[in-house]
């Protein structure tokens, strides 16, 4: 894609669009849609489809690339990050860019109704007290972690719900609880490949505080939780044969994180952020196993 870009684009526009980390757009709108699945079903009619195409705008391009981009202008990361390999030099004016995408996506989050627009400023808000100093809550360990949990994790998944212009009624509360800790498990996987560019910025991520050891311990509490959450659900309300697709979501996040852990002390950076892809793979396992197993039977 960044080949691409270059060619089409000026090199200035194109480090701009970079920096907004677009791997990561169908990602965020992915997890996104699963809310909305759950809301919704599959039945789709124009109303559905416009509603989730200015959810898609609203939160996964414009609102997550807004937010990567002002985590780039303070980061300054000069190694790979999150689904950016070999970042390009901070054009000048990012952080004016960053804040105008944060902007814009409150035109489209207006027209979903309050409950998608308050998850939108939410999340808007988290994202500036998480990367922009004096805050920056990305440098104080367990801030870091509730920040993203909150936003990432369970914020996402609700404005799914919330663009469907659904009330706040089962599964979604368990269901937004489960992903608060799925991103708990996740969130340290993002920060171990980094914990040397993290230590030289001088941020205490809640891997630096805690080590390998632990943070991956955490990780797996995180898993544990969340799933447990899930179990919670499907008994009281959802138990069928199409819950068993939830034990595939186990079985990956357990292949990527408990050899990872047993290994810790004997792996390199590669091996690190290997792992990390591997877990985004695990969590697409989860979405799709929850979005099958809590499927409305009828739209």
């Amino acid at each position: 894609m960044r080949e691409f870009l270059y060619r089409v684009l000026p090199e200035n526009w194109v480090r701009y669009i970079l920096h907004t980390r677009p791997r990561a757009w169908p990602i965020v709108t992915a997890h996104m849609t699963v809310g909305f699945i759950l809301a919704k079903g599959l039945h789709l009619d124009p109303l559905t489809i416009k509603q989730w195409l200015l959810a898609a705008l609203a939160w996964g391009i414009l609102g997550n690339g807004g937010t990567l981009a002002i985590n780039s202008v303070y980061d300054k990361d000069e190694g790979d990050i999150g689904y950016l390999d070999d970042p390009p030099p901070l054009p000048p004016h990012l952080a004016s860019f960053s804040l105008i995408l944060l902007a814009l996506g409150f035109i489209p989050a207006a027209l979903l109704g309050t409950s998608f627009l308050i998850a939108y400023a939410l999340s808007c808000s988290m994202s500036l007290l998480y990367s922009v100093p004096p805050v920056r809550l990305k440098a104080r360990a367990g801030w870091d972690v509730l920040i993203n949990s909150t936003g990432f994790g369970a914020l996402t998944i609700f404005a799914g719900w919330a663009a469907a212009s659904q009330p706040i009624r089962p599964p979604i509360i368990n269901i937004v609880l489960a992903f608060f800790f799925f991103f708990v498990g996740f969130y340290p996987t993002t920060q171990i490949y980094q914990m040397e560019e993290d230590q030289q910025r001088g941020d205490l991520t809640i891997a630096l505080a805690l080590g390998k050891k632990n943070a991956l311990r955490v990780s797996i509490l995180g898993i544990i939780i969340g799933f447990t959450f899930l179990g919670i659900e499907v008994t009281r309300h959802f138990l069928s044969i199409r819950a068993i697709g939830l034990l595939l979501g186990v079985i990956a996040w357990a292949v990527v994180l408990l050899p990872w852990l047993r290994n810790f002390n004997r792996v390199d950076t590669r091996y690190e952020k290997r792992r990390f892809y591997l877990a985004l793979y695990a969590w697409a396992v989860t979405d799709l196993a929850v979005a099958i197993a809590f499927l409305p039977v009828s739209g």
